[in-house]
């Protein structure tokens, strides 16, 4: 019994009845204005339902009423962009003014016959069911009114309910933008916590080496420049966390505030300082690389270099960078260390062949020849 009265609590029942309700309010007025044709209303529905501005308010009042709460609801709050839904508009607001008809009809008359029916029992005549004889039997007759008008609510709340889903739902070219839409949201984060793990992790791994190795030596000189690499590469790493919190922060901050190849500099001091020997070269025009190219490369040598540092420690690294007319190429390769370790499992070397997948390059990594190559190809154009 319970359950069956718990729709009556819910203050989507009501919003429901009286998002029912509105459209008899534009018939009411016309009954002063000629009674004779009560259905002339939906006849100014046509030419209403061809304004696109009216799609947006429907969608907007039935998320309100008949979904009230819900995120997603799957009513679309876009105006009409096509023929296409400004037919279902139309659609929409004949059905809703004929349920909304059916509904004001059942809300006024079956309360009405509740009470003659109790009238009846009670042995007063009735007002509206002529020829009904009083009797008291009536009296177990006078809920079931009451009864029907709570599943004609409930049924037509839902029905309706249903009809704004199917009629003001997103159109096939809003469903592909909000799908576009979520597509970026997701590729943002996904780039964002490549930047916290490439940035950050660069940093922690120079400090624990520079760190171990100051500890290691005993010499006072060597722990000061050890400090002092600490302290350049701490201030970068914070410099790419500002960076990548204010992406965060502002939504529309340039992507080209991010470093570049250009700034490759301070990464391979940053491994030098740390007791890597690099030997870096650059061939081409690395400067005039696109954007995009230039600063997922930049990233793909960081997790390199920060590869070599954690698994390897301060062993001699080769470094080449080639931009050719149409390729981006970077090798990294480094002695193998004696102790192997899972190095091609981490989430770093996947980084890497997932930044030049998202560019439609490539990247391969893995042991060759003695060495642990790094090498990933960009295409430029």
């Amino acid at each position: 019994m319970v359950r069956f009265l718990r729709p009556l609590l819910r203050g989507t029942t009501y919003t429901r009845l009286l998002h029912l309700c509105v459209p008899m309010l534009s018939v009411a007025f016309w009954m002063f204005i000629d009674p004779r044709t009560p259905w002339a209303p939906a006849l100014f529905l046509v030419p209403l339902a061809l304004i696109p501005a009216v799609r947006r308010g429907e969608g907007v009042q039935a998320r309100l009423l008949l979904t009230p709460g819900e995120a997603e609801p799957g009513i679309s709050e876009e105006p009409a962009r096509s023929w296409r839904d400004r037919g279902r508009t139309l659609l929409w607001l004949e059905l809703r003014m004929l349920i909304g008809a059916v509904a004001m009809f059942a809300t006024v008359r079956l309360p009405v016959l509740t009470v003659e029916l109790a009238e009846c029992a009670w042995g007063l005549p009735p007002s509206f069911l002529e020829g009904l004889a009083p009797h008291r039997a009536y009296a177990l007759l006078a809920p079931l009114p009451l009864l029907a008008l709570y599943g004609v609510v409930l049924g037509l709340g839902a029905l309706v309910t249903r009809c704004a889903r199917r009629l003001l739902g997103p159109s096939a070219a809003e469903r592909l933008a909000a799908l576009e839409e979520r597509t970026e949201q997701l590729l943002e984060r996904t780039r964002i916590a490549r930047e916290l793990h490439d940035s950050i992790g660069h940093a922690l791994t120079v400090a624990v080496v520079q760190a171990g190795a100051a500890r290691a030596a005993g010499d006072p000189e060597f722990t000061g420049r050890a400090l002092t690499a600490i302290e350049e590469t701490g201030r970068a790493a914070l410099e790419d966390l500002e960076r990548v919190l204010g992406v965060l922060r502002e939504s529309e901050r340039p992507a080209s505030a991010r470093p570049t190849l250009a700034d490759a500099d301070r990464l391979l001091e940053s491994a030098r300082a740390s007791g890597a020997q690099v030997d870096f070269r650059a061939t081409g025009p690395v400067e005039s690389l696109p954007g995009p190219v230039s600063r997922e490369g930049y990233r793909i040598l960081q997790e390199a270099l920060t590869n070599v540092l954690r698994h390897a420690g301060a062993v001699p690294v080769r470094v080449r960078v080639t931009a050719g007319g149409c390729q981006l190429a970077l090798e990294i390769s480094n002695p193998l260390p004696a102790v192997r370790t899972t190095a091609g499992s981490g989430s770093g070397l996947r980084g890497i062949r997932e930044r030049a997948a998202l560019l439609g390059g490539s990247a391969r990594t893995g042991p060759e020849a003695g060495d642990w190559l790094v090498r990933a190809e960009l295409p430029v154009s």
